[in-house]
């Protein structure tokens, strides 16, 4: 009974701190040290941490006004963030840190203030570092590091020659502030691996990072987790199966489990254990999905583990793997693009022609087609991941040149305008500092206000005569670029 009285008492008192704040779910803008925390309910506050003090946390909210609640009132996720370590190897961990595919949220959102509008080759670089070999996966931070992969030896743009038994796979690590690198851990490709991958080659993962380790994952060569120093400490395998368009999926961190989309390697979903690399869970059924899976709050408080599969967007118990909902999307391609969701509701891109997105509210059980499918769309894309900001969904399209403004409400499209000599988008949007980035492969980085009307504010070139597919990273008021060549670091 007392415990049912603190868990009201605490669920006022969240809906106390937010609803003054007039806070709209997943906002991006802001700074000073300032975050989206979310609720076991799914409501949300912009706040920054003043202390934290054993199982509770100060919070100053944006008016200046401090309170302090229990931890275990946030979501996990947030609950997750409060209690790391304070110290880490190589360095402590920070609010600045973007830890996983798409930053500490997973949806491309950062609270960074003060990040870069302009620059090219010869100006706001601060610094440009020569990587060993390509890659497309994005530029993760924990505390002074930068790790990201890339892979040598075959099929490597620009470069002759080579073989599969000569293809290794990277794991790199460099310094924050100069980009030198510290260390480079090569792995040997687990063989036959496909001939050739379409567009992005063989690195296309992002790792994720704790306090502890470093996850990366190879594909069929296997998940890995190393130390902080380079230090391989398990592998673990998901599965043998390879596909002409590679692997892409990123490993996704929960409680002590370490999610991963093995859609390629055996049409499976596959929670590892983070310390031991042992699985817990598969889930089988997971078919042409190239998506990093995404844990979302249902409005019940229910955690649920979403991923895009083919013909479906589907929902698991976070701990079991058991099913939860599944909710048919209309699309008849393979799912590339990763869900994003706010207030209780997902948001799926995916699909080159016919239906293309669709919005579904969490908390169902079983087929919640038509129950829970809000609405669909034409408009969308194959192969950026969105963001969703005040109420509205913001993504430039793959192939189209046209960035797009729609209402996460409706579907309905508030704007549909061209980019001018864009190219190709295989990066993600990043929102940050009241603006929009959308990095092309050419090496342009097209920069929008983040707002429902449309506004062009930059258009900066960083072509290095290769190809930029990787998602941009925030690092401070910095941001991280990746070509198949260098790692860029741009900023004041």
């Amino acid at each position: 009974m007392l415990r049912c009285v603190r868990r009201i008492a605490l669920s006022a008192l969240f809906l106390a701190i937010c609803l003054p704040a007039a806070c709209s779910g997943q906002s991006g803008g802001g700074g000073g040290g300032y975050r989206t925390f979310t609720d076991s309910r799914g409501r949300t506050v912009q706040a920054r941490v003043l202390d934290v003090d054993g199982d509770e946390v100060t919070i100053e909210r944006r008016d200046g006004k401090s309170f302090t609640l229990a931890i275990s009132a946030f979501s996990q996720a947030d609950q997750d963030f409060l209690r790391q370590p304070a110290q880490s190897a190589p360095a402590a961990a920070t609010g600045r840190d973007w830890p996983r595919f798409r930053g500490p949220n997973g949806m491309g959102i950062s609270d960074a203030a003060g990040l870069p509008v302009e620059w090219d080759q010869n100006r706001g670089i601060v610094w440009k570092t020569a990587l060993p070999g390509a890659g497309a996966s994005s530029p993760i931070t924990f505390g002074d590091r930068i790790y990201l992969t890339s892979y040598t030896g075959y099929f490597v743009p620009e470069e002759p020659g080579g073989s599969l038994e000569q293809l290794q796979r990277h794991l790199i690590a460099l310094r924050l502030d100069d980009g030198r690198i510290v260390w480079d851990k090569a792995v040997a490709a687990k063989l036959p691996e496909e001939e050739r991958i379409r567009d992005h080659g063989f690195a296309a993962n992002s790792v994720a990072v704790d306090a502890e380790r470093v996850y990366a994952f190879f594909g069929k060569t296997g998940v890995f987790a190393f130390d902080h120093e380079g230090n391989q400490i398990w592998q673990a395998d998901v599965g043998s199966k390879t596909n002409g368009w590679g692997t892409a999926a990123s490993p996704v961190l929960y409680h002590d489990l370490v999610f991963i989309n093995a859609s390629v390697e055996s049409e499976s979903l596959v929670a590892l254990d983070r310390k031991t690399g042992a699985e817990k869970w598969r889930a089988r059924g997971i078919r042409e999905a190239w998506n990093t899976p995404l844990v979302v709050t249902a409005a019940s408080g229910r955690e649920e583990l979403v991923v895009a599969s083919q013909g479906s967007v589907l929902a698991f118990e976070p701990a079991s793997g058991s099913p939860l909902w599944s909710c048919k999307t209309d699309i008849g391609w393979y799912m590339v693009p990763s869900v994003v969701a706010a207030e209780g509701v997902v948001y799926c891109l995916g699909g080159r022609s016919g239906t293309a997105a669709l919005a579904v509210r969490t908390g169902g059980s079983g087929d919640v087609t038509g129950t829970h499918r809000l609405w669909t769309s034409q408009k969308g894309s194959n192969v950026t991941s969105p963001v969703y900001l005040d109420g509205h969904l913001y993504w430039a399209h793959e192939s189209r040149e046209i960035a797009y403004c729609v209402q996460a409400a409706t579907g309905e499209v508030v704007y549909e305008q061209r980019l001018d000599r864009a190219g190709q988008f295989y990066a993600s949007a990043l929102s940050a500092d009241g603006r929009l980035y959308y990095v092309a492969r050419s090496g342009k980085t097209f920069v929008l206000a983040a707002k429902p009307q449309f506004e062009q504010l930059a258009v900066n070139d960083l072509s290095d005569r290769s190809v930029f597919n990787a998602s941009p990273a925030v690092a401070g008021n910095r941001l991280l670029l990746r070509s198949d060549k260098y790692l860029y670091c741009v900023g004041p």
